[in-house]
């Protein structure tokens, strides 16, 4: 088990040739590759310059790539346009939609002592560990895993080998890991670098992975308060300190600690990266542990214009609405639908306020009353929007037009916010 590359600290910033350079010394320290499957994330993770990485790989390896499957997970698959954004110059033919509800086998089953063991009792049943058939049946002799690093709200930090069992796993292995992830608590794994779930994860990977020639490449991006985007790190091997030495920089540049809760938070979802709440929920999981009590939080989504992805979920979310733990655990309980989607019911609770903070939703393309439908308090787009300027706002603590203050988060997605509550 090696690191092949490790370049990182608060103050490192790299540059395209540091990528291209560090992409070089891992493919000569390695056995030369003759059919390469590289796993890079979609557009959601748009800054996450895996895009990036994904290009220089294939300009590096040539013809030696064979197939590239972004790891969608649940997401929508990606649209021509997108493949061009963030993959520029990269032929089209390469790429391979992931369909988590059919193109998937099990590898093995992560056993229910085990799993018992890491959540305390929480969840007793065994995890079955799934793949996309490719991954196993693809005959490539290099699988290279592309991600960044970054808190989570369902694994604590992003990616990994969560690139592998949740990007391209399967129905089971998705809901099963999102819903426990849940039961655990949002609060608890949040920034966590070592959660139940990694450990469950790990445990696939160490026992049913040996023969499966998997390499990560994982960076971390802080996002300044001016709005830059600075690479602080990049790891690049094939074991589980790769993750923790990433995870850890994640955790000094992608946390910020604020001095008090406030009590209004203002969220932007760039419309480049946020379509849904499935995803645009990034704005209450990522601020979550820091609005005060009491507390509202506004989210502009221009571009939002459904709540799940999937449309199964997307169904399940305008019937159900986003509830308390306690409220999902009882409609799971009591409704065979919700209960068959435990993925579903786990981002119901993750995208609740709990009770504890008022969301006000500002979605470009729902309607007032589908908004309401869910839960979430309605926002006028426009009137916001000329109200809270993007252009002009960085992240931080600003005065509002009628003189109470407000913190503004550029990019949800790309950080974690903590404050005294009380």
């Amino acid at each position: 088990m090696t690191i092949y590359y490790a370049n990182g600290s608060p103050t490192t910033s790299l540059t395209t040739e540091d990528l291209r350079s560090a992409l070089q010394t891992t493919f000569d320290a390695i056995s030369p590759p003759k059919n390469v499957l590289l796993l890079p994330p979609d557009q959601t993770r748009l800054f996450s310059r895996a895009g990036e990485l994904t290009v220089l790989s294939h300009e590096l390896l040539g013809d030696r790539v064979t197939d590239i499957m972004p790891a969608l997970g649940t997401h929508s698959p990606m649209t021509p346009a997108q493949l061009d954004h963030m993959f520029p110059g990269v032929p089209h033919d390469l790429f391979r939609a992931h369909r988590w509800r059919d193109d998937v086998v099990q590898l093995g089953e992560v056993p229910a002592d085990f799993v018992s063991e890491a959540t305390q009792g929480i969840y007793t049943k065994s995890w079955p560990a799934e793949v996309n058939k490719m991954l196993r049946d693809g005959n490539h002799d290099l699988i290279f895993s592309i991600g960044q690093v970054v808190p989570h709200e369902v694994i604590g930090m992003a990616n990994y080998n969560k690139n592998v069992f949740v990007g391209t796993g399967g129905v089971s292995g998705i809901n099963e890991s999102h819903y426990l992830s849940a039961m655990v608590g949002i609060d608890q794994t949040l920034g966590v670098a070592n959660t139940p779930l990694r450990q469950i994860l790990n445990y696939a990977q160490d026992h049913f992975c040996q023969d499966m020639p998997l390499l990560y490449a994982l960076t971390v991006i802080e996002l300044l308060k001016d709005g830059t985007k600075l690479t602080r790190g990049l790891y690049i091997g094939d074991d589980h300190e790769t993750f923790y030495a990433a995870a850890e920089l994640s955790r000094q540049v992608n946390i910020t600690h604020l001095p008090r809760a406030p009590k209004h938070v203002v969220a932007y979802l760039d419309p480049s990266e946020f379509k849904s709440t499935w995803l645009g929920n990034k704005a209450i999981y990522r601020t979550r542990k820091a609005i005060a009590t009491g507390g509202r939080l506004t989210v502009l989504g221009p571009a939002v214009e459904e709540f799940g992805e999937d449309k199964r979920i997307d169904q399940l979310i305008r019937k159900y609405g986003y509830r308390t733990k306690k409220e999902v655990m009882q409609l799971v309980a009591e409704n065979e639908d919700l209960a068959s989607d435990p993925s579903a019911a786990a981002h119901l609770v993750h995208g609740s306020p709990e009770n504890r903070f008022d969301v006000v939703y500002a979605a470009g393309k729902l309607s007032d009353e589908e908004i309401r439908s869910v839960g979430f308090i309605p926002g006028d787009l426009n009137a916001l929007m000329q109200r809270y300027d993007i252009n002009k706002l960085q992240d931080g603590f600003h005065e509002d037009i009628d003189g109470t203050e407000f913190y503004y988060v550029q990019n949800p997605a790309l950080g974690l916010w903590e404050a005294p509550l009380d």
